[in-house]
C-alpha cells in the first residue's frame, strides 16, 4: 500500500487507478472492525480497516496491568473463533490484545495502522475519509472506533492542586500513584475494579453520584453471561425496559459489590461537589484530604470529524438505525453501546451486529 504524491490519495491496489473508491472503508481495527472486517473478506469486497494505534491490540493492552474481563472466555470470541483460553475462565487484557493480533494476522485483513482519520466527508458520490496517510475514497463506511473515545473530567479537577491526577484510561498500577489516600471518583465497573486493587496499598475513598446495582460474577456455579444469555437479556434492545432502567440507574456491576469494598476497607461518599489545593468536598458536607485521584468518569463520544449535518444527536451520540446512519447514505456504525442489543458494544457479542450491517449493506448483493 502507497501514498501517490498527487493528491496524496492511498493507493490500496495498484491494479486499479489511484483513487478508486473501496467497497467499504472500516474505521477502526479493534473488535468491531475485526468482526466486520471477516464478513467482508468472504463477501469478497475491496475493503480496507484504518486505525490511528500502533497495532492491534493497542486500546486493550494499554489499560491497566490487572484488567480481567467480567464475561468469561466462553462468550469473548469472534467470527470464527473461540477465544483461546478455558471456557470458564476470565481473560486479562494482554490476552484479549494478543487474540485480536492473531486474528487479525491469520486473516491477513489489510490493515493501516498509524493512520488517523481526520475527516470524513460525503460529496453525493460516496465519502472522503482525510488521514495522516492521505485520502480514501468509499462507497461505505463503517466507524467501528468503540466507546471509549474522549475521556471525561469533571472541571472541579481544576480546583485540585499539588496533587496527582489520572484518568482510569491513563491508570496502570498502584505503584505510580504516591503513598497515601487516593481519591477514585466513580463507581461503575472501572471505578470499583480499580478501587479494589488500590485498597490493598492505599487508603481509598470513592466518590460516587449513583449507586448502580451489583451482581456477582458466578450464580449458582455458572458464569454471569450464561445467565444472561439464558434468559435472552443480553438481546434486549435500546427501546426496552431493561434499557431504560440500566440507562436511568447506571450499568450492572460485575463482581465488586461496596459490602465486599467496604470490608477491605474502602471509604465511600457521595458526590465530589468541590475541591481546594487537596482537599475533597461531598454532597454530605463532609471533606478528605487526598495525595492523588483516579477519575473513573467514563468517556464522552467525539464523532466531530465527521463532516455532515445531522449525524449525531444533541448528546454527540450517532443517529442511527442498528447502525446506518439516519444522515449520510453509506455511514454505518459498529460497536456503540446499545446499538441494537444490550451486547452490541462487548468483545464476543458484537460479531452479531456485524453479521446484521453486513447482511444490510449488501442486501442487493449476495454473500459468497
Amino acid at each position: 500500500m502507497t501514498t501517490t504524491e498527487l493528491g496524496p490519495t492511498v493507493d490500496t491496489d495498484a491494479s486499479l487507478p489511484p483513487g478508486a473508491p473501496l467497497d467499504v472503508l472500516v474505521i477502526g481495527a479493534g473488535q468491531a472492525g475485526l468482526s466486520m472486517a471477516w464478513h467482508l473478506a468472504r463477501r469478497g469486497v475491496r475493503y480496507l480497516l484504518v486505525d490511528a494505534a500502533p497495532e492491534v491490540g493497542h486500546s486493550w493492552r494499554s489499560r491497566w496491568d490487572s484488567l480481567r474481563l467480567f464475561s468469561s472466555a466462553r462468550y469473548d470470541g469472534l467470527p470464527g473463533a473461540d477465544f483461546p483460553a478455558a471456557p470458564d475462565s476470565y481473560p486479562g487484557k494482554d490476552q484479549v490484545a494478543d487474540f485480536l493480533a492473531a486474528y487479525a494476522e491469520r486473516h491477513a485483513f489489510p490493515i493501516l495502522n498509524d493512520t488517523e482519520v481526520t475527516r470524513l466527508i460525503a460529496d453525493g458520490r460516496g465519502l472522503t475519509a482525510h488521514t495522516t496517510a492521505g485520502r480514501l475514497n468509499a462507497r461505505r463506511v463503517v466507524v467501528a472506533t468503540g466507546a471509549f473515545q474522549r475521556p471525561v473530567v469533571p472541571a472541579v479537577a481544576d480546583s485540585f492542586t499539588g496533587v496527582r491526577q489520572l484518568h482510569s484510561s491513563a491508570y496502570r498500577r498502584p505503584a505510580d500513584l504516591p503513598p497515601g489516600r487516593v481519591l477514585v471518583v466513580g463507581a461503575a465497573n472501572s471505578g470499583l475494579q480499580i478501587a479494589a486493587e488500590l485498597a490493598a496499598t492505599h487508603h481509598v475513598t470513592l466518590a460516587a453520584g449513583s449507586n448502580p446495582p451489583a451482581v456477582p460474577q458466578r450464580l449458582a456455579g455458572r458464569d454471569l453471561f450464561w445467565w444472561l444469555t439464558k434468559l435472552s437479556l443480553m438481546d434486549k434492545g435500546p427501546d426496552s425496559a431493561l434499557a431504560r432502567r440500566m440507562r436511568a440507574r447506571g450499568d450492572l456491576v460485575v463482581g465488586n459489590g461496596r459490602r465486599a469494598l467496604r470490608a477491605a476497607g474502602v471509604d465511600f461518599r457521595p458526590r465530589l461537589v468541590g475541591a481546594s489545593v487537596s482537599t475533597a468536598r461531598f454532597g454530605d458536607g463532609t471533606s478528605v484530604e487526598v495525595d492523588a485521584i483516579v477519575w473513573a468518569t467514563g468517556f464522552r463520544p467525539d464523532y466531530s470529524w465527521i463532516v455532515a449535518d445531522g449525524v449525531t444527536d444533541p448528546s454527540g451520540r450517532p443517529r442511527h438505525d442498528g447502525g446506518r446512519s439516519l444522515a449520510v447514505p453509506g455511514l454505518w456504525f459498529l460497536g456503540l453501546p446499545w446499538q441494537r442489543t444490550r451486547g452490541s458494544a462487548l468483545l464476543g457479542f458484537v460479531q452479531r451486529d456485524a453479521a446484521h450491517l453486513d447482511t444490510r449493506m449488501f442486501a442487493r448483493t449476495p454473500a459468497r
